[in-house]
């Protein structure tokens, strides 16, 4: 098996190029930020872009905005009258992160606020069909709670970081606050019938979900011997 590095570097070779802006954002965020490998990057970055695509949202809320790379990202992916709400709670981001949305060619799509979004996206009464969780891992479970609440019926929630560089299942990290607030996140999206949910390994791990409500079919049984959606 090659080293590590070298699937990451022919991974990101065969997937669609990230732009020099995205790439000028991410070395700014590496070199003046504290923690700048918390930013998505050109991987997670292109997933994000592409989910959006495919899910095709209305309006996405974020909860933890950092560097502004993720909101940029899934603002590409937006169409249409299509926007982007995004809290960040740290202040001191503020204004790295403003001028680096501001400046960008999805500036329109994204509405970036200082604010805590367990408390104030629900106060903003919109209807969302994304919600991607990125922020405070010690309130993961509460944020959640907040998005089943302000999502549509089928909505998707991602949330990043699930796997915390694999601390969820090392035992020398149980009294970590930031590694049990993710088990106890992880272990309520694992029972919890609300969603269908899977775990993808990528980077630190990404959590998909999709609420549940609205799946029921009433649609009419099929006449006696005809299949429903297609006649053979």
């Amino acid at each position: 098996m090659p080293p590590q590095e070298s699937i990451d570097d022919y991974l990101l070779r065969h997937i669609d190029p990230e732009s020099d802006y995205l790439h000028r954002l991410w070395r700014a965020a590496n070199i003046h930020l504290l923690a700048g490998r918390m930013s998505s990057g050109h991987l997670q970055g292109r997933l994000l872009k592409m989910l959006v695509k495919m899910i095709r949202p209305h309006r996405i809320l974020e909860v933890g905005t950092f560097a502004g790379y993720s909101a940029i990202c899934m603002a590409e992916g937006l169409t249409g009258d299509g926007r982007l709400y995004t809290f960040e709670i740290d202040d001191e981001l503020e204004d790295f992160t403003r001028q680096w949305i501001d400046g960008s060619p999805v500036a329109h799509r994204i509405d970036f606020r200082i604010g805590d979004a367990i408390t104030e996206a629900p106060r903003l009464g919109i209807p969302f069909d994304l919600v991607f969780l990125d922020g405070d891992k010690r309130t993961y479970t509460d944020a959640y709670e907040m998005a089943l609440r302000v999502t549509t019926p089928g909505a998707f929630i991602l949330a990043d970081n699930t796997l915390w560089d694999g601390h969820v299942a090392d035992s020398a990290y149980d009294r970590d606050a930031q590694t049990r607030g993710i088990r106890a996140f992880n272990d309520l999206v694992a029972a919890d019938p609300r969603v269908e949910k899977v775990i993808l390994p990528l980077r630190d791990g990404l959590t998909l979900m999709r609420k549940t409500d609205g799946d029921r079919d009433d649609s009419p049984p099929a006449p006696h011997g005809e299949k429903s959606g297609c006649r053979l």
